[in-house]
């Protein structure tokens, strides 16, 4: 048997609700401490949702971001391994699931014939069934839910439902601490760009001061030695600063 792909859809398609993992996935945007943190309590709430007698459930999340580094979180570290083994071939049902936004089964590892090195690696460490279900972001990210089970079909039909209930869910409050994150990263960005420019400003009129120069043959002095010796502008004008004052680590007005 291979792998099926099936669409996802809205909660009109039957999919169960799932009031109690709301006020969780609540709790978890209000107590944690950044994207990473979210993740992570995330994955260990899906795995903790989705398991049942006989058959634990691990759980990764794979989230990429625009012009930001992946982020990866898992339930646990079995579950991390499995996902850095994925990544580590550039190919899976998860990250296949990741491109194409379709939910993606495959319900025995051992008779599936796409994705051969990985399957077997994963096979080896005891894995018989995968669930791959994205998570509708708005286009702010793309992220999947990456479900590992040690049994042959070990996602039942009321399990896919609940997984992609859950999906759904999860989506609207990772959309959430990722509008948190941006506008929090928006600010130490501009925060470390003023203070670059603080740094060169002064930068600039120690050297203007020093040579006797204007403001362009400062600067040209600056970009010249930022460019020979291969080092940021902002490390060359502190270094410059530092050898006036004595002093490495330079306060500015907005610092809090």
């Amino acid at each position: 048997m291979t792998a099926h792909g099936h669409s996802t859809g809205g909660y009109g398609s039957g999919r169960p609700e799932l009031p109690d993992v709301d006020l969780r996935l609540q709790d978890l945007v209000l107590d944690s401490r950044d994207i990473a943190e979210f993740l992570n309590d995330l994955a260990v709430v899906a795995a903790s949702r989705l398991s049942t007698l006989g058959n634990p459930i691990l759980c990764g999340v794979t989230v990429i971001r625009h012009k930001r580094p992946e982020a990866v979180a898992s339930s646990d570290a079995e579950a991390h391994s499995l996902d850095e083994l994925q990544n580590g071939f550039g190919d899976g049902p998860c990250l296949t699931a990741l491109r194409t936004r379709t939910m993606l089964l495959v319900p025995d590892l051992v008779r599936e014939h796409r994705w051969e090195a990985y399957v077997r690696a994963a096979v080896a460490r005891g894995v018989s069934s995968i669930l791959a279900v994205p998570m509708d972001l708005a286009g702010e990210a793309e992220a999947v839910l990456n479900l590992y089970s040690g049994r042959v079909n070990g996602f039942s039909a009321d399990g896919i439902a609940t997984a992609e209930a859950f999906a759904g869910q999860a989506a609207g409050s990772l959309k959430l601490v990722l509008r948190i994150t941006q506008l929090s990263e928006a600010r130490n960005d501009l925060a470390l760009a003023l203070k670059s420019r603080t740094i060169i400003d002064m930068a600039i009129g120690a050297i203007m001061a020093e040579n006797r120069c204007s403001r362009d043959t400062a600067f040209g002095i600056l970009t010249k030695a930022s460019s020979t010796r291969n080092v940021k502008l902002r490390e060359v004008a502190a270094a410059v600063i530092a050898s006036i004052s004595g002093e490495n680590e330079i306060g500015t007005y907005f610092d809090e």
